[in-house]
């Protein structure tokens, strides 16, 4: 079965960096990947994701600070936070579609998979 791990969370003051890691394991190779976000009292939302073929969709709230990106090598996922901000704060998870590209690539109800979520505050 589908299994996706996530780490690399946790605290850090805002402007720092994180790094967050996603490992994915019996997942076709080249499928559609996403992280997702939910801060307390707020809907879950897609913060970017990436296809088989590299394209990526960032959503608005964090292109020019985040960027996604995979290591087929090693079935990994990976978000690079910079300059983040205390809206930031939020249980990260990472997701998979079974599909190659993505469909609805900032849509949660479009991907099947889902870890467990890693937790990422950060503090003034």
């Amino acid at each position: 079965q589908v299994q996706l791990v996530e780490s690399g969370g946790g605290s850090v003051q805002a402007g720092g960096s994180l790094r967050l890691s996603c490992v994915a394991s019996a997942l076709g190779a080249g499928s559609c990947m996403g992280w997702f976000r939910q801060a307390t009292g707020k809907k879950r939302e897609g913060v970017a994701s990436i296809d088989f073929s590299g394209i990526s969709v960032v959503a608005d709230s964090v292109k020019g600070r985040f960027t996604i990106s995979t290591n087929s090598a090693n079935n990994t996922l990976y978000l690079q936070m910079n300059s983040l901000k205390l809206e930031d704060t939020a249980i990260y998870y990472c997701a998979a579609q079974s599909l190659a590209y993505c469909n609805g690539p900032l849509v949660e109800y479009a991907y099947s998979y889902w870890g467990q979520g890693t937790q990422v505050t950060v503090s003034s």
